[in-house]
């Protein structure tokens, strides 16, 4: 027979593992808690950069696009203007031959006139980019890069062109700004080729000139250096969508930014195919 010593004996123990039993499924609980309390955290944080910097993408994006129509104003259509008006005043009544000539020429003048200006003020509405969509918005932007003489600008498309998610291309474009800033600034390049490539799968964005080039590992040696922090921000904003954001440069053989990213099939992206 069990004797009562041997009973209160197991009886012990079963407290005892119940008790445990109990903590530990408390203490799972609390865990699963705080791991959901934390991803919670992460996505919201996650959230609220991403939020920041769509913002700070719209910004710049405004701010360039406003220092290009002033740019564009004074460097074009200013100019055009002014031999319009050049060519009204040395207009001569006594010359017949040459007044029609002259006529003809300002009506051209005043029409490339008339025609940079609307052009310009689709640039004006901030939402130009999400309207017209990125490729387009680059085109516009190379475009206006190509008028002002300096660079020769090339656009290569391969594969059947189809829309991405609205804050996507605003933050991609917002990128190929600062690379075609960069570009401009530093590269003293004569060529810029902008390369889109539109896999079912992935979508490729290729931005290279034919400049000075530079030592990539410098890099690393001058983070704090705004050329540097600019190339930092650039790939913290591709990381942001979940694209990856590479350079390649050396010194004589020009620069190579590429930013890749995965296509998510079931996602808004092809929506507007």
């Amino acid at each position: 027979m069990i004797e009562s010593g041997q009973i209160k004996l197991f009886v012990i123990i079963a407290l005892l593992i119940f008790i445990l039993l109990v903590i530990f499924i408390f203490f799972f609980i609390v865990l699963y808690f705080k791991r959901q309390l934390s991803y919670k955290n992460k996505i919201y944080k996650f959230q609220s950069q991403f939020a920041q910097t769509l913002l700070q993408s719209q910004l710049e994006i405004q701010e360039q696009t406003l220092n290009t129509i002033s740019q564009e104003i004074h460097d074009n259509i200013g100019q055009v203007l002014s031999l319009a008006k050049l060519n009204l005043g040395t207009m001569d009544l006594q010359k017949p031959d040459l007044l029609q000539q002259k006529i003809d020429d300002s009506k051209v003048l005043v029409g490339k006139a008339i025609q940079d200006l609307r052009d310009l003020s689709r640039s004006i509405n901030t939402d130009y980019v999400q309207q017209m969509g990125l490729l387009r918005a680059i085109e516009y932007e190379l475009e206006l890069l190509s008028k002002a003489g300096k660079h020769k600008t090339i656009i290569d498309i391969q594969g059947a062109v189809y829309r991405l998610d609205n804050q996507k291309e605003l933050i991609l474009f917002r990128i190929v700004q600062e690379i075609l800033n960069n570009v401009i600034k530093h590269a003293n390049a004569s060529r810029i080729t902008v390369h889109l490539n539109y896999r079912p799968e992935l979508f490729i964005l290729c931005v290279e000139d034919n400049g000075e080039g530079f030592d990539i590992s410098l890099l690393k040696e001058s983070e704090n250096s705004k050329f540097g922090i600019g190339i930092k921000n650039m790939h913290n904003r591709a990381k942001l969508i979940g694209a990856e954001y590479s350079i390649n440069s050396s010194k004589g053989n020009g620069t190579q930014v590429s930013i890749s990213l995965p296509m998510i099939l079931n996602s808004t992206d092809h929506a507007n195919n």
